[in-house]
């Protein structure tokens, strides 16, 4: 399943660098597909919606930073924890139970996000 960012967050940032798939933005910034990976093109986000990958994309909150769950991969075949959880100073990178995911699915949009 996805990390998500509940809304406890301070808004420190700490997270955002240690996200391999550069899956964290800040709040209220649009974000990309592209951004942080190889990809280029067409591609299908959870919602069935296939968008160019460097198009901006809303963002998911507007006040706190937030996780692009078509990115999160929980940093499988990285990392063996989530890094945003384990740098985050009041533990509010936490399970996204509404996004669940096999370590087979999460590992699968990792090759897809990097080719």
């Amino acid at each position: 399943m996805a990390i998500k960012i509940t809304d406890e967050c301070i808004n420190c940032g700490a997270c955002e660098p240690e996200c391999p798939n550069n899956a964290i933005y800040e709040g209220g910034v649009e974000w990309a597909i592209a951004d942080g990976t190889t990809l280029t093109g067409n591609y299908t986000l959870e919602t069935g919606a296939v968008v160019d990958a460097a198009a901006p994309q809303p963002p998911v909150d507007d006040d706190v930073y937030y996780i692009s769950p078509d990115k999160c991969t929980e940093c499988q075949g990285f990392h063996e924890e989530p890094q945003c959880a384990a740098v985050c100073p009041v533990d509010c990178c936490v399970p996204d139970e509404e996004r669940v995911e096999t370590i087979e699915e999460l590992l699968e949009k990792k090759s897809r996000l990097h080719l």
